[in-house]
C-alpha cells in the first residue's frame, strides 16, 4: 500500500509545535477567501512595475566603479582635476599599416581624428594632448639659449622638407615611446573624460561614448592602412555594456530551458504556465523597483534578473511537487493549495531570507556597482517572497494540476525508488562516518589550493573581457609599441603652497623615484624635477653635468615656468610622481603599494607628505584592498546571518551545523578552482561566494524541514531520509540542475567576468545539491544519533506503517 504524504492536517500540527503555525492560520483565510482581490492587486502593481522597467537604461559611472571612502579614492578626488589626465583617459593609438607616421596622408588622417575626438562629449578638450594639439611642444638647447615650438609646426603642407622638420619635432619633443611609438609606426591621441558634462550636468554616458569611438573613429578612419587601436577604462565599460546587451539572448535561453525542465518533472502544462508568469513578474518588479530606486543597469547588476528568475523558478518546482502529492492523495484544488502553503511558507521563506542575507552582505564593499548589485539581488528576491509565496498558491488553487501530471505522480508512488533507497545509507553510521571523512579530505585539499587564491587582476590589459577581444588586442598593441606603460600609479606630493619646487622636495622625490624604478614591476618614473633637470641643463649649454636639481629657487623656478601645467596644481602645493608598471597585476600593485607607503611613513613631515595614489593603477590598487578587507567581513556576515536564521527555524545547533558544513565545504571549493582557474577576488567575483552561499542554503533548510516532518511521524532516520528523498528530494535536485544550466549558458558570453561568474556559480549551485542531498543525512546521523529512536517505536513497527515503499 502506498504510503501518503504529509497532510494539512500533520502541516498545522508541526507548524504549530514550532511556534510558527499562528502566521499560517492568520495569513491563509486573507489569501485565500479573497482570491479575485489578491490576484488583481498583484495585477495592477505588475503594470505599474513594467511601466517603470521600461524607463530602465544601461548605466555606468567612473566613480561608480571605485571604492569612493577609501582614503586613497579621496585623496585622488582632491586633486581630481589636476590628475584627470593620469586617470580616466581614453588612448587612441593611430597605426599607419604600411609605412611610418611621416606621411601627408597619415597626419592629415591624425589631424582629423583629433578633431573628431575633440567634439566627442565628455572629452576633457583642454587636457587633449595629440601631435596636432598646441599642448604638445618641442624644446631644445642652441646657441642662442633655449628654443621651443609646437611638434606640428605653422603652415604645414605636408612637403618633404616640412614632414622631415615634423621628424626632427618628434625626436626633440622626447615624446617618443609616450605619444609616438618606438617604431614610428603609430601616434597616440590622449583623450582625458569628464565625468559629468559641464553644459548639462548629465553623467557621462559609457555605453554612447564607447559607440561614438568605434563610429565616429575607428569605422571612419579605419582603411587598408590605418588601423585603429582604443583603450581606456571608458573603453572597457562600454564594451561590457556592449556585450551585456545580448543579455536577452541569455534570457531566452535560460527561459526556454526552465520551461523545459518544469515541464518535464511535472507534465503538467498548466502549473508550469503559471509558474512561468510567476517567476517572470517577480523579474518585471525588481526591475520597476530599481528603476524607482534611481538606478541604471551597470555590467554587473545587469545579471541580477537572470538570478531572479532562476531563484523564482527553482523554489516553485517545491510548489509544483506539493501541489501534485496532495491533489494524487485525494485532496481538491483549494485544499491542495491551502496545504502547500502551509507546508511551505515557512520554510521557502526563511531560505529565500537567506538568499536575501547573501546578496545584501555585499553591502560591506564600499564600491557602487556591487552595493547596486546587493540592493537590485535583495529587492529580486523580497519581489519572489511575495509572488511565490502569495500570488503562486492562489493560481494554483484555481489550475490545479493536470492528470497527466497526477499519473506521473502514481507512477512514483509505485517506484522502487533506487536512487534514493541507496542514497538513505548514507543515515546508516558507519556510511555517515565514511561520508564525514571524504567530506574533510575534501575540505583539506580545497583549502591547500585555496591558498594560492589572489586579490585583483591575475593578467594583462582587460580581464573582464576574453583575451581575443578587440580591447585586449588594442591593449596589447600599445603596451608592445609604446615605452610609457597605460598602468600608472601616482603618489602625490603635498607640500605649503608655492614649496612643491623647493630642492627638499626635489631630493625627497628624486629618492622616492630611485628607489620606485629598482621595483620590481616599475617601468619607470617622472615627476616635474624629472623636466627641471632636463631644462637647468639646457639652460647651460645642454651640459649633462648640470642635469640635477638646484638648491638655488631662481634657478628652479624658471626651469619651473617652462614646464607642462600637469606636473604641478596651480598654487604649487601638489607634485604627482608617475609610476609606470609593467602591469595592474594583484601582485605588481602590492609590492607597489607597500614600497611607496614604507617610503611615505619615513619621509612624511609636517612640511611635505607623500599622499596615495592616483593614476588607473593607484586606483585599482585601492579597490583591491578594499576588496581583500571586505572579503573576510563579508563572509563572517553571510554565515552568522545564515546561521541564525537556520537556527530560528529549526532551534538547534547541530542542525545549524549540519546545514552549514556542506555551504563552507563549497565556498572553500570555489576558492580553489578560482586559484587554479587564475581568477582573483575582484569586483566581479567577489560576489559569487555570497550568492552561494544565501542560495546553497536553500537546499538544506528544505530538506531537513521535510526531514524532520518524516521523524515527528516516528519514522526511523533511513526511513525518514528515504521518504524525503522521494518527496523534496527529487524537487532539490530538479532545482540545483536547474539553476546551474541557468546560468552555465553565460559560460558563451563575450564578457569573460560574466562567463567567470556562470562557471563558478554553477559549480556552487551543484555541490551545494550534493553537500545538501549527501552530506547533510550523514552529519545529522553524526550529530544527532538519537534522532532515529526519539520516539519509542521501533523500526518494524515504522515499516509496518510506511508500507511496502519503505527499506526491508
Amino acid at each position: 500500500m502506498t504510503r501518503k504524504s504529509a497532510s494539512p492536517q500533520d502541516a498545522e500540527n508541526l507548524a504549530m509545535h514550532r511556534g510558527t503555525g499562528k502566521m499560517e492560520r492568520l495569513l491563509e483565510p486573507i489569501l485565500f477567501g479573497h482570491r479575485v482581490k489578491v490576484i488583481l492587486l498583484f495585477l495592477m502593481a505588475s503594470i505599474f512595475f513594467a511601466f517603470q522597467m521600461l524607463k530602465l537604461k544601461p548605466d555606468a559611472s567612473f566613480q561608480n566603479m571605485i571604492p569612493a571612502s577609501h582614503a586613497y579614492i579621496a585623496n585622488y578626488l582632491r586633486f581630481e582635476n589636476e590628475l584627470r589626465p593620469l586617470g580616466n583617459v581614453v588612448r587612441i593609438a593611430v597605426e599607419n599599416t604600411q609605412g611610418n607616421i611621416y606621411e601627408p596622408a597619415y597626419l592629415e588622417t591624425l589631424r582629423k581624428i583629433t578633431d573628431e575626438v575633440f567634439y566627442i562629449p565628455g572629452v576633457d578638450r583642454g587636457n587633449l594632448k595629440s601631435l596636432w594639439t598646441a599642448n604638445v611642444m618641442w624644446y631644445e638647447v642652441t646657441e642662442e639659449g633655449m628654443t621651443a615650438g609646437h611638434i606640428i609646426p605653422e603652415g604645414f603642407g605636408g612637403s618633404p622638407e616640412k614632414l622631415e622638420q615634423v621628424k626632427t619635432n618628434v625626436v626633440r619633443s622626447g615624446r617618443i615611446g609616450s605619444l609616438v611609438a618606438n617604431d614610428h609606426r603609430s601616434a597616440i591621441i590622449l583623450a582625458p573624460l569628464l565625468e559629468a558634462d559641464p553644459q548639462t550636468g548629465k553623467k557621462l554616458d559609457y555605453g554612447q561614448l564607447s559607440e561614438r569611438l568605434e563610429t565616429v573613429i575607428r569605422q571612419k578612419y579605419e582603411t587598408g592602412h590605418i588601423k585603429i587601436h582604443i583603450t581606456g577604462f571608458a573603453k572597457v565599460v562600454g564594451d561590457l555594456i556592449h556585450g551585456a546587451r545580448a543579455i536577452t539572448v541569455f534570457f531566452a535561453i535560460t527561459f526556454v530551458l526552465a520551461c523545459a525542465l518544469l515541464y518535464a518533472y511535472s507534465r503538467c502544462l498548466r502549473s508550469t504556465a503559471i509558474t512561468i508568469l510567476c517567476c517572470s513578474l517577480a523579474v518585471i518588479w525588481q526591475m520597476g523597483i530599481v528603476n524607482l530606486l534611481g538606478f541604471g543597469l551597470n555590467p554587473y547588476s545587469i545579471l541580477v534578473p537572470f538570478l531572479t528568475f532562476a531563484i523564482g523558478v527553482s523554489h516553485a518546482v517545491q510548489n509544483i511537487n506539493t501541489m501534485a502529492s496532495e491533489v494524487h492523495n485525494g485532496r481538491s484544488k483549494m485544499a491542495a493549495a491551502k496545504a502547500a502553503f502551509r507546508l511551505l511558507f515557512i520554510p521557502g521563506t526563511v531560505a529565500l531570507l537567506c538568499d536575501v542575507v547573501g546578496f545584501s552582505t555585499l553591502l560591506v564593499i564600499d564600491i557602487g556597482v556591487i552595493r547596486e548589485l546587493a540592493i537590485g539581488a535583495s529587492v529580486g528576491v523580497f519581489v519572489i517572497i511575495l509572488t511565490k509565496m502569495f500570488l503562486l498558491p492562489v493560481l494554483m488553487s484555481y489550475v490545479g494540476v493536470s492528470p497527466a501530471c497526477l499519473r506521473k505522480q502514481e507512477r512514483k508512488a509505485h517506484s522502487e525508488h533506487r536512487v534514493a533507497r541507496a542514497l538513505s545509507r548514507v543515515t546508516e553510521p558507519r556510511i555517515a562516518r565514511a561520508v564525514a571523512a571524504l567530506a574533510l579530505v575534501i575540505l583539506g585539499t580545497a583549502w591547500h589550493f585555496s591558498r594560492d587564491l589572489k586579490i585583483g587582476d591575475l593578467d594583462p590589459g582587460a580581464p573582464e573581457l576574453r583575451s581575443t577581444s578587440r580591447y585586449n588586442q588594442d591593449n596589447a598593441f600599445t603596451v608592445s609599441h609604446y615605452s610609457t606603460s597605460p598602468d600608472v600609479f601616482v603618489v602625490m606630493v603635498t607640500t605649503k603652497a608655492g614649496e612643491c619646487g623647493s630642492y627638499p622636495v626635489a631630493a625627497a622625490v628624486e629618492r622616492l623615484q630611485w628607489e620606485m624604478e629598482n621595483l620590481d614591476g616599475v617601468e619607470s618614473s617622472a615627476s616635474l624635477f624629472t623636466g627641471m633637470k632636463k631644462m637647468i641643463a639646457g639652460s647651460n649649454g645642454g651640459n649633462l653635468k648640470w642635469a640635477a636639481i638646484s638648491r638655488d629657487r631662481y634657478i628652479s623656478n624658471a626651469a619651473h615656468k617652462t614646464l607642462p601645467s600637469e606636473l604641478c596644481n596651480n598654487d604649487c602645493s601638489m607634485v604627482p610622481v608617475m609610476l609606470f608598471l609593467s602591469d595592474h597585476k594583484a601582485e605588481t600593485l602590492s609590492r607597489v603599494v607597500h614600497a611607496a607607503e614604507r617610503f611615505a611613513a619615513e619621509h612624511n613631515s609636517e612640511d611635505m607628505q607623500f599622499v596615495l595614489a592616483g593614476g588607473n593603477a593607484g586606483i585599482e590598487a585601492a579597490t583591491n584592498i578594499v576588496i581583500k578587507q571586505a572579503e573576510v567581513q563579508m563572509l563572517l556576515l553571510v554565515y552568522g546571518i545564515v546561521a541564525l536564521l537556520v537556527w530560528w527555524e529549526f532551534k538547534s545547533w547541530r542542525v545549524t551545523l549540519a546545514v552549514m558544513l556542506p555551504l563552507y565545504i563549497t565556498s572553500v571549493l570555489c576558492e580553489a578552482i578560482m586559484a587554479q582557474l587564475g581568477l582573483g577576488v575582484k569586483v566581479a567575483t567577489l560576489p559569487v561566494i555570497a550568492l552561494g552561499v544565501g542560495i546553497g542554503v536553500d537546499y538544506g533548510i528544505y530538506i531537513y524541514n521535510r526531514l524532520e516532518h518524516f521523524l515527528d511521524r516516528g519514522f526511523t532516520l533511513r526511513n525518514a531520509y528515504f521518504e524525503t528523498l522521494k518527496t523534496t528530494g527529487t524537487a532539490i535536485a530538479v532545482t540545483g540542475v536547474m539553476l546551474a544550466l541557468g546560468v552555465m549558458t553565460w559560460v558563451f558570453s563575450e564578457i569573460k567576468f560574466q562567463a567567470d561568474m556562470g562557471l563558478l556559480l554553477a559549480f556552487m549551485f551543484l555541490w551545494n545539491m550534493i553537500g545538501a542531498i549527501v552530506m547533510l543525512p550523514a552529519l545529522v546521523a553524526i550529530l544527532m544519533p538519537r534522532e532515529a529512536v526519539r520516539f519509542k517505536r521501533s523500526e518494524a513497527a515504522s515499516k509496518a506503517e510506511s508500507g511496502s515503499h519503505l527499506i526491508q
